[in-house]
């Protein structure tokens, strides 16, 4: 960590060139006394990555930044501030600190938090970050926090747990246990230093075979912003061996989705297939990850398209967790001569839901102009009709 950085003058030069071709810049200007070019080139590179999804560290010019790498797998304000409302207590342990960025919000619903990082120049730029964000409850540890275990001077209640997904020799994983720390070999240790852990995964990992896997599941948590599946919290806890519960967020602009379940009741939901009626409902990405196809339509008395097309419909419009649409017309796919008429140089936002063309072949295919007001969605219904709906929101 380069403290030079942090001058007026250096700051002030960073957020000029926010927007600036980075190589453009290590070319046409010179270094200046103390900090080399490419040191300011990382710093605007890892400032301008954060812009949207860190405002408040990325509005403090008195905050440093490490290379983009180490903010790839970083939580963003809003999914931070979500962990932080989910637990609270006296003492957190968060064993892969990284940036921070978890820690920090956990520090306002816990006395304290000891935050372990390995990586000692990554620690030591999140140590002066916290102190910059005013985090005072926050002891940094530089060492690896499956190491520190057991705490010789804390016996802390929770366990934060994000596994690094970067395999030294792999690159980016997905699967659990090629991450590090390998949570499922090491989770009866990890058991016995705290009765309750909260394990971030990643949104890639398909959630029955991380049940299969993990034991003691009470809650998982399956977070979205804009309909994008960011992350899946496992909430564990010792001996828990009842039904797990599911909860579902899709943060939006003007608020939030959500959808909460049992696992048990999924299985249990009784699904009617129809035809498309009135109006059509796509459920968002967080519920379509939790795999709730038969429980969503029972909780709003919908319909099914298809057994594998995820799509609903029903003749009452519902204040539906996903996008709602009302449906205008509905043309048979094997009737080209009118799909070409209805569509050929027409504009429309293009969906495909169990039909077997990609949206760039059908959009090739009919000459049809992305965009506008009109939503076309190629999809399958009972029992095999391949049709496309013509819908508006």
């Amino acid at each position: 960590m380069n403290p030079d950085i942090l001058n007026t003058e250096i700051q002030e030069f960073i957020i000029q060139n926010l927007n600036t071709d980075i190589p453009a810049l290590l070319l046409k200007h010179k270094a200046f006394k103390g900090v080399a070019m490419r040191e300011l080139a990382e710093q605007i590179e890892s400032k301008r990555r954060i812009k949207d999804k860190l405002p408040t560290w990325f509005n403090n010019n008195r905050i440093y930044y490490p290379s983009s790498k180490n903010l790839e797998q970083s939580s963003s304000e809003i999914t931070a501030r979500y962990k932080s409302g989910l637990i609270s207590g006296k003492t957190l342990a968060d064993l892969t600190g990284g940036f921070g960025v978890d820690a920090c919000h956990f520090s306002r619903s816990f006395d304290s938090v000891i935050y372990c990082e390995i990586d000692p120049a990554l620690a030591a730029i999140t140590a002066h970050n916290f102190k910059v964000l005013g985090a005072k409850n926050i002891r940094v540890r530089t060492t690896d926090g499956m190491r520190i275990l057991p705490l010789p001077d804390v016996d802390p209640e929770w366990l934060y747990i994000d596994p690094s997904r970067r395999h030294e020799s792999k690159g980016r994983v997905f699967r659990l246990k090629d991450c590090k720390p390998d949570v499922v070999a090491h989770m009866e240790f990890l058991l016995k230093q705290a009765d309750h852990l909260l394990i971030k995964l990643s949104p890639m990992l398909d959630l029955t075979s991380v049940i299969n896997e993990i034991k003691n599941i009470k809650a998982i948590h399956i977070v979205a912003v804009r309909n994008e599946v960011k992350e899946l919290l496992l909430i564990v806890e010792k001996n828990f061996d009842k039904d797990i519960r599911i909860f579902t967020r899709n943060f939006v602009p003007d608020g939030v989705q959500a959808f909460d379940f049992y696992y048990s009741e999924e299985e249990q939901a009784d699904l009617k297939l129809d035809n498309p009626s009135k109006y059509l409902y796509e459920p968002n990405a967080a519920i379509m990850k939790s795999g709730a196809f038969k429980l969503i339509a029972e909780r709003f008395k919908l319909k099914k398209l298809h057994k594998h097309a995820h799509l609903y419909t029903s003749d009452t419009p519902y204040d539906f967790p996903g996008r709602q649409f009302v449906i205008e017309d509905i043309l048979p796919f094997s009737d080209k001569n009118k799909l070409r008429v209805a569509l050929e140089g027409k504009q429309a936002n293009i969906s495909v839901r169990h039909f077997p063309m990609k949206p760039d072949r059908i959009k090739s295919k009919f000459k049809i102009k992305d965009g506008g007001e009109r939503y076309l969605f190629f999809t399958t219904t009972v029992p095999e009709n391949r049709v496309v709906l013509f819908c508006r929101k």
